[in-house]
């Protein structure tokens, strides 16, 4: 995972600042967020994407009461899109997010052997989605950036509905002011 670039403009510099020292996010001192993604994995198994939206959807609604924000309309779609480059690389997205409609797009299904999605890459997506709603939402950030601020609030919002322990994340700098995860310290957690 690497950071976006900082903006040019003055107006946008000071939101992706203030994103990228935002790094703690509030989490309820209960476990509901767990049980309300449960659901979600259960639909998953059922690979209905009817019920995998329902489930969704009553996440994001569970996680929009607990922000106070207007919850985000989802849409569940299919395979994810991948995007060939010249050179034989490919990406696939997993989701987004607009800002306009207040809607996220997450696939279910891989994009070459169009098989569902494990159910922790899926969570991980929708927290990461939903982030940047809250970054539109609660923080009234002019744009949603990935910074490390954010990175760090969707891994405490995952590891919190996933009921695992929360990593530390570790950054190493890249050019041009950017930054990426250090999965090995990240993972050996030192």
């Amino acid at each position: 995972m690497l950071t976006d670039r900082e903006p040019r403009k003055s107006a946008l510099l000071a939101d992706f600042v203030k994103s990228d020292q935002n790094r703690i996010l509030t989490l309820p001192e209960d476990n509901c967020f767990v049980a309300m993604a449960g659901p979600i994995e259960s639909s998953l198994e059922s690979a209905a994407a009817a019920s995998v939206r329902l489930a969704s959807g009553e996440f994001l609604g569970a996680l929009a009461a607990f922000y106070q924000v207007e919850p985000p309309l989802i849409r569940v779609l299919a395979a994810r899109p991948l995007r060939t480059r010249e050179g034989g690389w490919s990406t696939e997205l997993f989701g987004d997010y607009d800002r306009e409609s207040k809607s996220i797009r997450v696939w279910m299904r891989t994009a070459v052997q169009k098989r569902v999605t494990s159910y922790g890459t899926f969570l991980s997506t929708l927290c990461h989605e939903f982030c940047h709603h809250l970054d539109v939402q609660l923080w009234r950030y002019h744009d949603t950036w990935h910074t490390r601020g954010f990175y760090e609030r969707t891994a405490a919002l995952y590891h919190h509905a996933r009921g695992t322990p929360a990593k530390r994340l570790f950054w190493i700098g890249m050019p041009r002011r950017r930054w990426r995860i250090d999965w090995l310290r990240t993972n050996r957690g030192f």
